[in-house]
């Protein structure tokens, strides 16, 4: 690596020690990552088939991760290690961007804190695409910094280039051109750069056009994103204001143009990167509920920038060498940090965990018995940890997800399902911590079975899922010792 790049070594160090730390979050695996597991075991063609029902915008990321699985099979580390490799690589960058847009100093203290920053650990330690799209804005906010200090046709191709793969695999990441144009528009550059970055951007756009619309036509898979709640609005507020200061901390240290000839102010770069994606995702909440802090993860980008920025600032108000400053800060945000961080590689640090429902559904498992799921889409547990259902029925399944193309297979009919439940003694059924508020009319004949000709005899929740065992009615008195560590009936 050359000499002028060393300072970036120190924070991607950091971010992938901490990344490797923990990775296998003691043997868990929460719902969004099951559906990566289960998507990259398919073949090419059965993902295509996937892909036609669902998840179509992550179509790029399964058969990524498809051909990760064949090269380095299927695991917890595989899973996850592309996304702590994808977010070292976005620390990498982060740094040299801020080497570019003020000086190495700042570049260093940008890197270190976003590698600490606990979003970014969290989603580094995911089977899912975020990380990525995080590494490719970063790409690309280093490629527009350079296309614009030397407008070049080369440069604005690397730029929609990058933009586009970055939309590909997550296409809310086209957000970041409303962030470039607010720091185009703030700058005013020359007519050739104006000109190359609608070029760039238009070519990007119209590439993930079609992935669009197909992702529109399976608008329903977000339906269970709710309303923005205020918690959500103040968070995003705190995060703004935050920057909005640190901004202002960092303005008596520099100047516009950085040491490295950059023709961007850094905070040009860096505000409109943090405020602009999610105050725009927002806006588009208010018509039809979209907003999740995952969507927008690469605005944290920004922040780090910020942070850098204003480090470098102090350590000159103090009159102190800046490396000393940053190496400090850098200890003491580790030290504070580490109660959360430790948490986000415990177990309960994901909610719904799918091995551990397995787990436990394995525990009271016997041979011969039927298996609900309740919401269908429950059925990754068994999916994902098929030997721990070896024996059981799925009584409610008449197309396999294979098959049928899709995640959670397709069920039988209301009618069709009652009769297969009549037909077992012992029911598992496998929920969530609460039943759904609108189940279907398959899940009302499902819990209408269970209520009229069965009883719950015992009852496990842990780490957002529900394994209860139902026994069939008898005309008798039965008594049913629950197994430990599980929630005897009230019934």
């Amino acid at each position: 690596m050359p000499r002028t790049a060393m300072h970036a070594v120190g924070p991607a160090s950091l971010c992938l020690l901490l990344g490797l730390w923990g990775i296998r979050r003691e043997g868990s695996m929460w719902g969004d990552e099951a559906a990566t597991w289960q998507a990259a075991h398919r073949s090419v063609p059965d993902l295509c088939r996937l892909l036609d029902h669902v998840d179509v915008v992550h179509g790029l990321y399964y058969l990524f991760m498809h051909g990760v699985f064949a090269v380095l099979g299927d695991s917890l580390i595989a899973l996850r290690l592309p996304s702590v490799l994808a977010m070292t690589g976005a620390t990498l960058l982060i740094a040299l961007l801020g080497a570019r847009l003020a000086d190495r100093c700042t570049g260093a203290a940008a890197g270190l804190a976003f590698a600490l920053l606990p979003a970014v650990q969290r989603y580094a330690q995911e089977g899912r695409p975020y990380a990525m799209v995080a590494a490719c804005v970063v790409l690309a906010c280093l490629l527009l910094v350079r296309a614009v200090d030397r407008p070049r046709a080369g440069a604005w191709a690397a730029y929609g280039t990058v933009v586009l793969v970055g939309a590909l695999l997550n296409w809310f990441s086209l957000l970041v051109l409303c962030a470039h144009a607010v720091t185009l528009a703030l700058v005013r550059p020359s007519r050739a750069v104006l000109v190359g970055w609608a070029l760039a951007s238009s070519a990007a756009v119209l590439g993930v056009l079609p992935l669009a619309v197909a992702s529109a036509a399976q608008s329903g898979q977000v339906d269970w994103i709710p309303p923005t709640r205020p918690g959500t609005l103040r968070g995003v507020l705190l995060t703004l204001v935050a920057g909005a200061l640190l901004a202002r901390c960092a303005r008596p240290s520099g100047d516009d143009r950085g040491p490295s000839g950059a023709r961007l102010p850094l905070g040009t770069v860096a505000l409109p990167l943090l405020a602009v994606p999610p105050l725009a995702l927002l806006g588009v909440s208010l018509v039809h509920p979209l907003y999740v802090d995952r969507y927008v993860l690469f605005g944290q980008l920004g922040l780090a920038l910020l942070v850098g920025a204003a480090c470098h600032a102090q350590a000159r108000r103090l009159r102190m060498p800046p490396r000393r400053l940053v190496a400090a800060a850098s200890v003491v945000a580790l030290l504070t940090l580490l109660p959360l961080q430790c948490s986000l590689r415990h177990a309960s640090g994901r909610s719904d965990d799918v091995l551990s429902a397995a787990a436990n559904a394995a525990a009271v498992l016997q041979s011969g018995d039927g298996v609900l799921y309740i919401p269908a889409a429950r059925r990754d547990t068994a999916l994902v940890s098929p030997a721990d259902f070896t024996g059981t029925r799925d009584l409610a399944l008449a197309q396999s997800p294979l098959e049928s193309g899709t995640l959670s297979g397709v069920e039988g009919s209301p009618r069709a399902i009652a009769a297969a439940m009549l037909t077992a003694r012992r029911i598992v059924v496998v929920s969530g911590p609460r039943m759904p508020s609108a189940p279907t009319a398959r899940d009302r004949a499902k819990l209408r079975v269970l209520g009229d000709r069965f009883r719950r005899v015992s009852t496990t929740v842990e780490r957002g899922r529900r394994i209860s065992v139902y026994q069939r009615r008898a005309t008798g008195h039965e008594h049913v010792v629950p197994r430990a560590g599980t929630v005897p009936s009230r019934r």
